[in-house]
């Protein structure tokens, strides 16, 4: 039972690897840059026919790793809403958590923010109707009821809101701008608030 144990906890811990050294490259060279014998060689694997043993080819991969960050974000999205009681305190923590990302896990908001998910998992949800961005959406809805948010389509609401929030941070990950994310947060965030808060 022990080796079986063993045996299940190294195959997790070398897909972990995987994931994280694909996370890296299509954050650095893109998903169509990426081989998967870059991948393997990233991940410490001796053969790209190694790979094979965890994931059928680099799409399952992205889905993988897709998956693994829509979880937590969704984890995370519902762990504000439980601490936060106004809308407009949830959206500032999500925005607060975005840019924590942004300067301390650049590969996930590239993956977030720059991929183009739909071109490489034609198959998955779009973002907005995953977990994560339909509890958002709850958010503005629940803030336009409270009276804080003005009423407009919500979908219209995260777009201005939203806008604002992923150009700066993807100015940031392509070096348009120069400091870490945290120095533009709080001018993002009035920017972005003032575009949807009602008057």
């Amino acid at each position: 039972m022990d080796k079986e144990k063993e045996d299940i906890q190294t195959k997790a811990e070398a897909q972990d690897e995987i994931l994280l050294a694909a996370l890296k490259l299509f954050a650095e060279k893109g998903y169509f840059n990426t081989s998967l014998s870059d991948i393997a060689d990233a991940a410490g694997l001796k053969t790209t026919n190694a790979l094979y043993q965890h994931f059928k080819n680099k799409q399952t991969i992205a889905a993988a790793l897709y998956a693994n960050i829509f979880d937590s974000l969704s984890i995370s999205v519902d762990d504000i809403r439980r601490r936060s009681q106004k809308p407009s305190e949830q959206l500032r923590a999500i925005v607060d958590l975005l840019f924590k990302l942004t300067d301390e896990a650049p590969d996930v908001m590239q993956f977030l923010l720059v991929l183009n998910v739909s071109e490489i998992l034609p198959d998955e949800r779009p973002v907005l109707e995953t977990p994560p961005f339909t509890k958002i959406i709850k958010i503005i809805q629940a803030g336009a009821k409270a009276g804080e948010i003005r009423n407009i389509a919500p979908q219209l609401c995260f777009a201005y809101f939203f806008g604002i929030v992923n150009t700066t941070l993807r100015m940031v990950l392509s070096g348009e701008l120069d400091r870490k994310a945290d120095s533009y947060l709080s001018q993002t965030w009035l920017a972005a608030w003032n575009a949807i808060a009602k008057k």
